[in-house]
């Protein structure tokens, strides 16, 4: 169905964005790209890619509704990835947050209602979900604002889901849980504990007691595509995830096996959430989705790791090893 569909991604400089998007470019669509504008024209992760070529490059900001208009205008599906997404950044700009993923996601959704846009996907997080009152977590779990960042993921989710129901939008709120591989910036526990695992004597982290659900990229992508594949998706809330839960603790020592080290682990403060925003636990019931789409994660942690140990070792210089990155 993406042959010479006419499809644009925000967000796509990004790590799960231009994944993404090199994807959809595979399958034949005409991907057009929303960057953020800065002087020295950046693209991001596809700034290498070798499907560049392939993309319509299209600069503008998210926050701004002119330049959202402009890029959505002929688009027959959107992606929205484009947000802003650390966590303890949330707790010293949450103005930023509040102007970049709900007004952001509003601009959007106007965009796409004025130009008759016929799907639009918009990408939440399990973060919404808060720590777990029950797991697997299925989409009829409450949503409990645990940190900034959080709360303007649940707004604009719901501000996505009143299109649906006020104006007919045909939105989907597509809630990936914990993605990694290549290109994750070391913002996030596996490339920080890679890193660090491969240059240093030994490894900082904050929490070790916290359980994600680890979905390998590739997998997160195909279901997005999964979902903005299916017309019974249309006005639903729908995991994606792994379904499997795995303490930070776990993932460190599979990690350190992985590469054939052992390094000391020292708790870093700095690294440490504040403690009534501290998420204990997530892990998705994705049985929606498989449901609608057959739509299955595939690729093992252990494989998944194994592919993003390799590619951090051979692109060492994209990451500040050593230090916090916020």
């Amino acid at each position: 169905m993406w042959k010479n569909r006419r499809v644009l991604v925000t967000g796509a400089g990004g790590f799960i964005g231009s994944h993404l998007a090199e994807r959809l470019a595979q399958l034949g669509a005409q991907t057009r790209c929303l960057f953020r504008y800065t002087s020295q024209g950046s693209m991001g992760w596809l700034s290498g890619s070798s499907l560049r070529s392939e993309f319509e490059i299209v600069y503008g900001d998210i926050r701004d509704y002119e330049s959202v208009a402009q890029a959505t205008k002929n688009a027959d599906v959107i992606f929205h990835l484009a947000a802003l997404i650390g966590i303890p950044y949330s707790y010293q700009s949450p103005r930023s947050y509040i102007q970049t993923n709900i007004d952001g996601t509003l601009n959007l959704l106007e965009a796409a209602r004025r130009h008759g846009t016929q799907r639009i996907l918009c990408t939440s997080t399990s973060e919404v979900y808060g720590s777990a009152l029950y797991v697997p977590i299925d989409e009829n779990h409450r949503l409990l604002a645990q940190s900034p960042y959080s709360a303007t993921k649940i707004a604009a989710d719901k501000i996505a889901e009143s299109y649906h129901f006020s104006f007919g939008l045909p939105v989907t709120i597509a809630r990936p849980f914990n993605s990694y591989g290549p290109r994750q910036s070391s913002r996030a526990v596996i490339p920080t504990i890679i890193t660090q695992a491969l240059t240093q004597s030994s490894v900082k982290l904050g929490s070790q007691h916290t359980t994600r659900d680890f979905n390998f990229v590739s997998d997160t992508v195909e279901g997005l595509i999964a979902i903005a594949e299916a017309p019974a998706a249309i006005g639903k809330t729908l995991n994606i995830g792994s379904g499997t839960e795995t303490s930070i603790r776990e993932l460190t020592e599979l990690i350190f096996g992985l590469i054939g080290a052992k390094c000391p682990v020292d708790v870093e403060e700095i690294r440490l959430r504040p403690e009534a925003s501290e998420v204990d636990r997530l892990c998705a019931d994705s049985l929606l989705l498989t449901q609608l789409t057959r739509w299955r994660s595939k690729v093992s942690l252990q494989e998944g790791l194994a592919q993003t140990i390799e590619w951090i070792a051979q692109n060492l210089g994209a990451f500040q090893i050593g230090s916090y990155t916020i």
